[in-house]
């Protein structure tokens, strides 16, 4: 029996992600205030908007499958987001220079029909090449990331601003760790071939 799919996100990077598992999925943004809650912890922090986003879409899909996802950079003991524009861009690289960055990549697979809450946290570290600033002006004119948190695209050119990434799972980085999600659709005997 085929079963419904949704990923709780506007983010086209995500739905190009899911893409690649399954087309058959309806994308809805959830209504949902992402502000980090008093001493909350990065790795608190992801988990909560990460199940949340979930829940906020699969209450009002009972029987639908829904994912939901979340990303933050931790630097030097600091959550960052999105920079937003060219200069919080550019000030972020600039201090990311010669050193290492930790990207925590939230998911959340939620079923209410099923009752069903399965959570994963997925860690990539990026070790960033000594970077002047002409080099960072070039590469934030290409690829214009400043709808992405660490202010760069691994699937674009942003490559060239690193020495190393290391991950148990290429794609989180991305925004969706489809090896993670796959271990959760195991846990649930799903497939996502052919079950959505």
């Amino acid at each position: 029996m085929t079963q419904k799919l949704i990923l709780a996100s506007s983010s086209k990077y995500r739905a190009n992600l899911l893409s690649r598992l399954n087309t058959n999925f309806s994308a809805i943004a959830p209504e949902i205030d992402e502000s980090q809650q008093n001493k909350e912890r990065p790795e608190d922090y992801v988990k909560r908007l990460s199940i949340e986003k979930a829940n906020i879409i699969a209450n009002e899909h009972e029987s639908s499958w829904v994912i939901g996802s979340d990303q933050i950079a931790e630097f030097e003991g600091k959550m960052l987001g999105k920079p937003g524009n060219f200069d919080k861009a550019l000030q972020q690289l600039i201090s990311f220079s010669g050193k290492q960055v930790l990207f925590r990549t939230g998911l959340a697979l939620v079923n209410i029909s099923e009752n069903v809450c399965h959570y994963k946290e997925s860690k990539t570290s990026v070790h960033f090449k000594t970077l002047n600033q002409q080099k960072i002006t070039e590469y934030l004119q290409h690829d214009k990331p400043y709808d992405c948190a660490g202010s760069f695209k691994i699937e674009s050119r942003g490559a060239t601003l690193f020495e190393k990434v290391q991950s148990d799972d290429p794609t989180s980085l991305e925004g969706l760790p489809l090896i993670e999600l796959c271990l959760l659709f195991d846990r649930c005997n799903l497939n996502p071939l052919v079950d959505f």
